[in-house]
């Protein structure tokens, strides 16, 4: 089978690898689309800590199931969704439910090898079966649509609330359609990408490009001088990092969403002065994802506006480069 692997720094290699073969309690899924994520890049640029080299990487996936083994209600040619999280079960967080924070977590297409491949061996725990009503290249977004419900999920957002969301990638623009459909008033979000931020509109969201104008003002005029209630970080870079402290009201909350390459230096005394909440946010759980594949299923979401491309394996290096210039891109899919 055809798979793309992490060879180093910068260096994918398109490999052909036996398929993998399955033993008790697990599924051989056909992998039709897989998509790039943040998370993806940081391996591909060599800063991922715990990814290693030969690895077939992708954790956002979806395929239909070809071979699986006995004693489960799953079978041949379903139409299944991944959730990528292995947990231990035996950690303080896993006993209390919170498995998305296991203290042993693992990532398929991180740690475990992934789905960028014609084939991926799955624990049949970590499958979700899912009805005709998923199209086969959307349900590659349900992980990221899960990220985003369990983000606004895990803030102090509420019905009525102005939401700021700093950085128009697919998580921002998930996490403002969901804090959108919840309730909120207004839901700004900045970029630097006309491109994201023209795609972000057509799902009513305020943009902002913050070459061109200045979002704290923006903030600051939609908001009545007060400031947003919740402000979603999901750039990851010093400008937002001072951006999030500015577009905040007195005594509202900052979400962290990003995974920061670099530490940022935030500026605690403002925050101190005027009692500002900062939490932080990881992955998803296991309700998370299941509301993501009702979500999409019941019509919920047009998700398919954030699919930017659909590429062949064959244009691993073309989709890698595509994400990582971002500004004319949102969600890159192989289709395998």
């Amino acid at each position: 089978m055809k798979a793309i692997t992490y060879a180093g720094k910068e260096q994918l290699l398109l490999e052909e690898l036996s398929v993998p073969q399955i033993t008790t309690d697990e599924a051989l899924v056909k992998v039709k689309y897989g998509g790039i994520c943040g998370t993806d890049m940081m391996i591909y640029a060599g800063v991922h800590p715990r990814a290693k080299t030969s690895l077939v990487m992708g954790h956002e996936f979806s395929g239909e199931i070809t071979k699986i083994s006995s004693g489960t209600s799953f079978k041949i040619g379903d139409k299944v969704a991944i959730n990528p999280i292995r947990y231990c079960n035996e950690c303080e967080p896993c006993r209390l439910g919170n498995y998305h924070i296991c203290e042993n977590l693992k990532y398929i297409g991180i740690d475990l090898q992934g789905g960028f491949a014609e084939y991926a061996k799955i624990p049949i725990e970590n499958l979700h079966i899912l009805s005709d009503k998923v199209k086969e290249d959307e349900a590659a977004l349900i992980e990221p649509l899960a990220v985003a419900i369990h983000t606004v999920r895990r803030s102090q957002f509420k019905v009525g609330d102005n939401v700021t969301i700093l950085g128009a990638g697919p998580i921002g623009i998930l996490i403002g359609i969901i804090a959108k459909i919840s309730g909120a008033a207004e839901v700004i979000i900045s970029d630097v990408s006309k491109y994201r931020l023209e795609v972000a509109e057509t799902y009513g969201l305020i943009t902002v490009n913050s070459m061109e104008m200045d979002l704290i003002e923006k903030v600051k005029m939609t908001t009545k001088g007060v400031g947003s209630d919740v402000v979603f970080e999901v750039a990851g870079n010093q400008i937002t990092a001072n951006q999030m402290i500015s577009a905040i009201k007195t005594q509202g909350e900052i979400m962290v969403v990003s995974v920061y390459k670099k530490a940022p230096i935030i500026d605690l005394a403002n925050m101190h002065f005027r009692e500002l909440s900062l939490s932080t946010t990881r992955c998803f759980s296991p309700k998370d994802f299941e509301a993501a594949i009702k979500f999409m299923e019941e019509g919920r979401i047009d998700i398919s506006r954030l699919i930017s491309h659909r590429l062949p394996i064959e244009s691993f290096k073309e989709g890698f480069e595509l994400v990582k210039e971002s500004k004319n891109s949102l969600k890159l899919l192989f289709e395998l």
